[in-house]
């Protein structure tokens, strides 16, 4: 899908890449054997060699929020799903768990024991794949390791999930699509990961597995939100088979 996307170039929005599939320009190499602008065709050639030296932070910049999802499958097998939680204020400081999901394995960094090998771990993957991570996650994560992370694509799945009318919080969203949590974390929210941390801090071993469970199932469930938005927003798309 990334090879067939036009959007990052010079005077294309959604109409005209549409109107380049229908005439049968399918992806960056025939638009290359086709009459375009020279701004347009330099974009192209740039496309193609960012992607063959696996340049991730040029489609970071190049593409809009809500079309990152397009990176799916050239990345989605080497993506990382991330979520933090904090200690309720706001400062690189104030996280307290990073947790991550590669597809097979959960994995928690925690404040005052493991916080810092997170920047090691994140930078090893191309994609991060967030929800509402724009405005929180990351750049919280970007202030605690200054200097880290340059070298991939941050798919927010908030932004295509309300192109395809899903809003609000991420439990209300998994909620529509059918998707479960635990007994024991189902209706716990942002402010209770606050307050099990701290009665965590105060000795309390189960509000420690509790924060750490919650966590779990925010990273996991990302990926099958993942699955749907590329499966939903590809199915909007016209074929250029």
């Amino acid at each position: 899908m990334l090879r067939r996307t036009f959007l990052h170039l010079p005077g294309v929005g959604e109409t005209t890449e549409r109107r380049w599939w229908e005439r049968g320009v399918r992806d960056w190499e025939t638009a290359l054997a086709a009459p375009c602008r020279e701004d347009q065709r330099n974009e192209l050639l740039s496309s193609l060699a960012a992607l063959e030296r696996k340049d991730w932070t040029y489609f970071e910049r190049a593409l809009a929020n809500v079309h990152k999802w397009r990176a799916w499958e050239e990345l989605g097998g080497q993506a990382l799903f991330v979520d933090i939680e904090t200690n309720g204020s706001y400062g690189p400081q104030s996280i307290t768990v990073i947790g991550t999901f590669d597809g097979r394995e959960v994995r928690h960094f925690v404040a005052e024991e493991n916080l810092q090998d997170a920047a090691d771990h994140l930078e090893s993957f191309p994609m991060l794949v967030t929800f509402n991570g724009l405005f929180f996650d990351m750049p919280l994560i970007r202030q605690r390791f200054t200097h880290r992370l340059n070298n991939h694509l941050h798919l927010d799945l908030r932004f295509p999930l309300h192109r395809l009318g899903l809003k609000g919080g991420l439990k209300r969203i998994e909620q529509q699509l059918g998707l479960v949590r635990g007994e024991a974390t189902d209706g716990l929210g942002g402010w209770d990961a606050v307050r099990l941390w701290r009665e965590w801090q105060y000795g309390s071993r189960e509000s420690r597995e509790l924060l750490l469970e919650y966590n779990s199932e925010d990273v996991r469930n990302l990926r099958p939100l993942a699955e749907y938005v590329h499966a939903r927003m590809s199915a909007n798309l016209p074929s250029t088979s």
